[in-house]
């Protein structure tokens, strides 16, 4: 199903898109499948801020029945329509908030950030930028305190101005104080719910206080003339979104 007016003048506004139950059952099954046994018999706590920073079950990336998630789903024709020009996805993310109680060490919390920017495990004149960040629920989500991801509505809009006017490469904050003071929105749901949110949006994510662990499957999308073009798509946050600004006007 293709995005609608309404999803377009959603996204431009706040940033983000959420596309209910929108991955088939089978697809988000077999993934689910797949991450849940490596949660069950290969995670290593003593690496969980490693996984955390970067990916869990990082051999798993590449995996067929987790890029079907993107490729045979109907996701990446809904990142064309707002992207265009997409650059091949040939890897996924797999975050996972485990349960508290479930840790032997603290696992780390993410202040308001802007992925690829400043993070703690990156050289700050290191940028890993790209246009568009989408998740696939792969668990049920229904508790914020479930360390839920947290996204500032309208922050893309506020981050391309602290980009444009304070901002510059070397910098190690990753946002601004109003930005990194906010709580954020919960975002909640259920396995084959899908999220297309615009890289500017500042997100965090915190604590799992219940007893299920929190799983998403993420993809970092880029226009294919990003990597050329970091710094401008930081300060105008539609350049790598020409359909979108095109159906808009």
């Amino acid at each position: 199903m293709p995005l609608t007016t309404d999803d377009l003048s959603t996204f431009t506004t706040r940033g983000m898109i959420v596309k209910r139950n929108f991955v088939p059952a089978s697809l988000i099954d077999d993934a689910t499948a797949l991450v849940t046994n490596w949660y069950h018999t290969g995670l290593d706590q003593r690496r969980i801020t490693e996984f955390t920073q970067r990916t869990f079950a990082p051999h798993l990336g590449d995996h067929r029945d987790l890029l079907a998630l993107f490729y045979r789903s109907g996701v990446a024709e809904l990142a064309g329509e707002l992207i265009g020009d997409v650059a091949p996805v040939t890897t996924t993310q797999i975050q996972i908030r485990v349960p508290e109680d479930q840790l032997d060490q603290a696992q780390p919390e993410k202040a308001m950030h802007v992925d690829g920017i400043a993070c703690p495990h990156l050289d700050p004149a290191e940028l890993r930028t790209f246009s568009l960040l989408v998740g696939v629920v792969l668990s049920d989500i229904i508790d914020p305190a479930g360390g839920a991801l947290r996204y500032v509505i309208g922050g893309h809009l506020q981050m391309a101005e602290w980009f444009r006017t304070e901002w510059s490469l070397g910098i190690t904050a990753q946002a601004p104080p109003h930005i990194d003071a906010e709580l954020g929105i919960p975002l909640l749901g259920k396995p084959g719910d899908v999220l297309l949110m615009h890289h500017l949006v500042p997100h965090a994510v915190g604590r799992n206080l219940t007893a299920i662990p929190r799983v998403m499957a993420y993809f970092r999308v880029s226009h294919v003339d990003r990597a050329s073009r970091r710094l401008d798509a930081l300060r105008d946050p539609w350049l790598d979104f020409p359909p979108l600004t095109a159906r808009l006007r």
